[in-house]
């Protein structure tokens, strides 16, 4: 399992990680997802097939896209 954090400036609102929750939940392979509006963050944990490509190419289809991933 592979957890990642990205940076995704566009969250401002809770439509903003209600949408960003529900679109990456359904990629399969992701077990979970925490989109946060106070960090601009959004916290995915998945396994294959889900993949990082995936899911950035994903959030930038739904414009959100990620500017850079957290090292943790």
């Amino acid at each position: 399992m592979t957890t990642v954090t990205y940076t995704i400036p566009a969250i401002s609102c809770g439509h903003c990680t209600h949408t960003i929750e529900t679109e990456v939940s359904e990629l399969q392979g992701v077990q979970s997802v925490k989109a946060e509006i106070d960090s601009k963050k959004v916290v995915i944990t998945f396994d294959a097939p889900a993949n990082e490509e995936k899911i950035k190419a994903l959030l930038a289809e739904i414009n959100y896209p990620a500017e850079g991933l957290i090292a943790l």
